[in-house]
């Protein structure tokens, strides 16, 4: 049970019929003032030092364009960020304004909004609440005033160096069921043989602005919360949700672009970021476990992609220059981490993109700078996701960067390239170790993509293939079967990787299919559309390469569809594919 402020102000006094008040008739047949508005104030968590609440207020007056809820605070409490409303505080008065996405309050409308707050001694509930300077009478909803933030009566402890709420559990994954995704289950399904994998859970794409309220191929934000909330049932439920609309988004992959041009920082914090906040805050959606997947390939972008490299991209450097990827991920970080139930994981790319030695370190520095940047601190990093969309093998048994073949280092072959990884799981558990020497904490945890890695079917070796050479020895026996590591896009002979699970290897929370297998990366050739989606050469299975990927063919399977968009043909091919093979 939470605190709640249950005393009810006098505000309700008896008025004379000639004022113009509205009245309500009373059982002894008097007439009281009708109730101008009602707040609702609940702890919902508390510690030693601080705590969180939820603050509920309902209009019944003329409707509002914009609004303002005060209140003082009789003790030390001191608010120390807030979400779905700008809170501020001088003194022991607080003022609660609202966002320029939810300033519209109608006749019996009501709004949500949160805190966190440090305090010392006793955490004394305020007295009077007013919206707009008038006075409201606060609803004691039941409750007895009395603190049992945490719903076991005893307080939350607070994570390390942060004095900041966590009833969070270590591993959000440990003990709990995964939302199945009712639109990507369907269009599985209705695939030959799709019923073998339509019950597996998937990541929420939150790729655009209009995908928070829903497009006409899938539900919004809190439809797959409300659906989520029926799937738990009396267990813990984890959902999935990719955090996915940067400014300038995914500088070097026009098949990725977005509907954000590369200056429109505020349009994502106000119009993207805020919105989310404000559902995943809602109290209603408390019992879920949220984890979020932050800016995929943003970050990395940064690393290998500008200056003097030869894989620079003018965009890039824009994006760095302007620092609109740090501001972002930044703010998504500051903005979600403050919600209890919320658990950022920050997109770490994947070994055949970050693991060489002058990548390894740039790239746990600059996860750490956004991770530090718009008021966030790595308190509000949970983890890192690895392979997000990508089809880097999670394991390659066949051969190793400590070998030797024909007097040449397995580093030195082509396909490693001096890379200091081979695959997804030891890149994931080394950049673990690297990203807390670098400042992150020392329980953070690791995702890797396995939706479309598993590099299966016919064309899996079966053991290391001849020692004639360093190529022939690691190309014979390597299971990704891709042209060249760099190639990224509905890769030809793809299959399943390992089934989505909890905590399979150390430092790893768990494998996620993070990306809908079936859904393309981009389309083969340039096709017109209102979602920002660029042509990507890439995409284009007769294009001959780039710096990227070494002047390689792309290695795409023909006639795709746009990013996101449903590819039968790939869905097909990963089943085919998949290992451990689909029974």
């Amino acid at each position: 049970m939470s605190r709640s402020r249950t005393a009810m102000l006098a505000a309700l006094a008896l008025v004379a019929g000639a004022s113009g008040t509205a009245l309500a008739m009373v059982p002894d047949g008097g007439a009281i003032a009708a109730v101008p508005c009602t707040v609702d104030y609940k702890v919902q968590n508390q510690w030693s030092t601080g705590f969180t609440a939820n603050v509920t207020v309902t209009n019944n007056s003329a409707a509002k364009s914009s609004w303002a809820v005060k209140w003082s605070y009789g003790g030390s409490q001191q608010i120390t960020s807030g979400w779905n409303a700008k809170v501020t505080q001088s003194g022991a008065a607080v003022t609660a304004a609202n966002e320029t996405y939810n300033g519209s309050l109608p006749t019996g409308g009501s709004v949500s909004f949160g805190f966190q707050a440090s305090y010392s001694g006793t955490n004394a509930l305020p007295a009077t609440f007013t919206l707009d300077g008038v006075t409201c009478n606060v609803d004691d909803g039941g409750g007895t005033g009395s603190p049992s933030p945490t719903g076991t009566g005893s307080p939350s402890p607070s994570p390390t160096g942060t004095g900041g709420p966590t009833n969070r559990v270590d591993n959000p994954y440990a003990g709990a069921k995964v939302y199945v995704n009712p639109d990507w289950s369907a269009k599985a399904a209705a695939e030959p043989g799709g019923s073998r994998v339509s019950n597996q859970p998937t990541g929420i794409w939150l790729d655009r602005i209009a995908a928070i309220t829903g497009t006409s191929t899938g539900r919004g934000l809190r439809a797959h919360l409300d659906t989520a909330l029926t799937q738990k049932g009396s267990g813990e439920m984890v959902v999935q949700l990719v955090v996915y609309d940067l400014p300038g988004r995914d500088c070097s992959a026009l098949a990725s672009n977005g509907e954000l041009g590369p200056t429109e920082i505020d349009k994502y914090k106000t119009q993207f970021i805020d919105p989310i906040a404000a559902i995943l805050a809602d109290p209603k959606y408390a019992s879920l476990r949220i984890v979020t997947a932050v800016e995929i390939d943003s970050l990395p972008n940064l690393v290998t992609n500008t200056g003097s490299r030869p894989t620079a991209v003018p965009a890039c450097d824009v994006m760095k220059a302007n620092g609109n990827y740090v501001k972002g991920v930044g703010y998504a970080l500051n903005k979600l981490g403050d919600i209890p139930n919320v658990y950022n994981y920050v997109d770490a790319g994947h070994h055949g993109w970050l693991g060489w030695d002058d990548n390894f370190v740039p790239t746990a520095q600059i996860l750490h700078t956004a991770a530090t940047a718009e008021g966030a601190t790595v308190d509000d990093v949970h983890g890192f996701i690895t392979n997000t969309a990508n089809y880097s093998a999670l394991k390659e048994t066949n051969f190793s960067v400590s070998e030797t073949i024909a007097g040449k280092s397995v580093r030195e072959s082509k396909w490693v390239d001096w890379n200091r990884y081979t695959d997804e799981q030891s890149y994931a558990q080394a950049l673990r170790n690297q990203l807390v020497t670098t400042g992150f904490r020392s329980n953070i945890g690791m995702l890797i993509d396995t939706s479309r890695n598993g590099w299966g079917g016919t064309a899996r070796p079966a053991g290391p293939g001849p020692q004639t050479s360093v190529d022939a020895y690691v190309d014979g026996g390597r299971f990704d079967r891709r042209i060249h590591v760099g190639n990224w896009c509905n890769q030809t002979g793809a299959g399943l990787g390992e089934r989505p699970q909890t905590a399979p290897a150390s430092g790893i929370d768990a494998y996620v299919w993070m990306k809908p297998p079936g859904e393309s990366d981009g389309a083969s050739s340039a096709i017109p559309n209102d979602e920002g989606k660029g042509f990507d050469r890439m995409c284009d299975p007769t294009y001959t390469g780039n710096p990227r990927n070494n002047n390689n063919l792309s290695g795409a399977l023909p006639n795709s569809p746009l990013s996101g968009h449903w590819f039968s043909a790939q869905f097909q091919q990963l089943m085919q594919n998949a290992y451990p093979p689909l029974s």
